[in-house]
């Protein structure tokens, strides 16, 4: 019999109030003698139920920046209690370390999100996957199965290659470098089932995004749209118009059934 891990946990919690205390799980922090991770749940609709107001990108960037600093740790350090502390005014907590026996890490991770974080999981693959949400995040669980997606970009603001005020964000992306010519690669979900003007929006943006990245990164954009497969969709004549709008604007358009070759050629890119 395989001898199990000796791990310990702590769950993070978003407490939108904290006079009321009330609260709900958003992610784990798991650790053992090989390394600490974390990993925040993909789906924030209870925290959206708790908070409409709720800041879920804050959230999402606060997940990279405890993973950063968690990288190459054997402990939970003081320094990510205070990174908690200062970001969100105590809005997300960490409960004590608990102890665990693992099959291994990545074993153990999906087991307490699974028993903490989203015990609804099961019960919402009974319904149809769709819309933007879902396909952005079967798009970030190929690039962690690659183990990329902590090396990518996130929430990738537009403002920042086209023109102040712009609401635009991308969902994420890296740069490939030499010796193939210097290329930013960009995704973003868009779902043709229920926005296609998603996807008129971001043809729309294509040229300003690709001469502001020449510009400021000194590089071409290559900007793939993540999309539905045409047999999860209910209106083909709307997802013909939204592939065609955007393949005209110059993006590259994949389904969500292309993402492991992507992910898996983005791996190779980033030399791991």
């Amino acid at each position: 019999m395989r001898e199990r891990l000796e791990c310990e946990f702590s769950l993070i919690r978003y407490v939108p109030d904290v006079v009321k205390g009330e609260f709900t799980n958003i992610g784990v922090v798991l650790r053992s003698s090989a390394g600490a991770e974390v990993r925040f749940t993909r789906d924030w609709t209870r925290v959206r139920c708790m908070d409409a107001d709720a800041d879920t990108g804050l959230l999402e960037a606060l997940e990279a920046e405890i993973a950063e600093r968690l990288r190459g740790e054997t402990k939970v350090s003081k320094p990510i209690f205070s990174l908690l502390e200062d970001t969100l005014s105590n809005s997300v907590q960490m409960t004590e370390m608990r102890g665990t026996l693992a099959e291994s890490l990545p074993a153990e991770m999906e087991q307490l999100l699974r028993m903490y974080v989203e015990p609804l999981r099961v019960k919402a693959t009974r319904r149809a996957v769709s819309g933007r949400a879902a396909l952005a995040g079967g798009m970030r669980e190929q690039f962690e199965r690659a183990g990329v997606w902590r090396l990518m970009r996130k929430r990738i603001a537009a403002a920042g290659y086209t023109r102040a005020g712009d609401p635009l964000r991308l969902d994420c992306g890296y740069r490939n470098g030499p010796p193939l010519r210097e290329q930013i690669r960009i995704f973003q979900a868009v779902s043709l089932e229920n926005d296609v003007e998603g996807a008129k929006g971001l043809a729309y943006s294509m040229a300003a995004l690709r001469a502001g990245v020449r510009r400021v990164e000194n590089a071409d954009l290559e900007l793939t749209a993540v999309i539905e497969p045409i047999a999860a969709v209910s209106d083909e004549a709307q997802y013909g118009f939204g592939v065609g709008v955007m393949e005209s604007a110059g993006l590259r358009v994949l389904t969500l059934n292309d993402m492991e070759r992507v992910a898996e050629t983005a791996r190779r890119e980033l030399k791991l």
